[in-house]
């Protein structure tokens, strides 16, 4: 159920309580998420679903009152590389390196879907869009979007990767499609040596699995 479908005009006389929810906290499958009436909604999401902005988590018929949850996502920076697809192979290998040397500069995560290129905000926008102008790429086009209108174009792991945020976890897991590397550090001489192993996926939410 959601706002955007046959519920909107359903609800339209109806008692929301509106829960907002920042772009780390709607990529958990469980959180306790507050409405703006102040009460308090434990949410548990179904294995492999994702939050759409405007989900509706409960209505009751008999009091006209439902639960409608909100997403505040940060924008994006896209970049279209449509208008270079059929320029020479080594002009296309030119562009997309140096675009891919523009934003690993600034350590900006990044998703590549076709020929466009999906960039969260890191910093100020000001920011993004000036480096992107310093190094002045021929042949792209870019602008920002709004979070909620790249969110269909995007796999949840890749939506993760824009908006999940790595530096909220509490332990440096990588996620993708089902397959975790768990990175471990140790010092040894006065080095310090990284290792990283794959593991079978498991589910967080198991109290009884053991963390490394």
């Amino acid at each position: 159920m959601n706002l955007s479908d046959e519920w909107k005009d359903k609800l339209a006389n109806a008692d929301i309580d509106y829960v907002f929810l920042d772009q780390w906290t709607a990529q958990k499958s469980r959180f306790l998420g507050k409405g703006l009436s102040g009460r308090e909604y434990p949410i548990a999401l179904a294995r492999h679903t994702q939050i759409v902005d405007g989900d509706i988590v409960d209505y009751d018929p008999q009091t006209n009152k439902a639960i409608v949850l909100k997403i505040e996502l940060s924008p994006v920076l896209v970049v279209d590389l449509s208008g270079i697809a059929t320029h020479k192979p080594e002009e296309i290998i030119r562009i997309s390196v140096e675009l891919g040397h523009a934003i690993g500069n600034q350590h900006w995560p990044a998703v590549v879907k076709g020929t466009t290129v999906y960039v969260p905000l890191t910093v100020d926008k000001k920011v993004m869009m000036s480096v992107m102008e310093t190094h002045h790429i021929d042949g792209i086009k870019y602008d920002f979007q709004k979070g909620v209108e790249v969110i269909p174009y995007l796999a949840p792991h890749e939506i993760r990767r824009l908006f999940g945020g790595a530096g909220h976890e509490s332990h440096s897991h990588e996620h993708d499609h089902g397959h975790i590397v768990h990175f471990h550090e140790h010092t040894h001489d006065g080095h310090t040596h990284s290792h990283e192993h794959g593991d079978h996926h498991h589910d967080h939410d198991d109290p009884h699995h053991p963390h490394h």
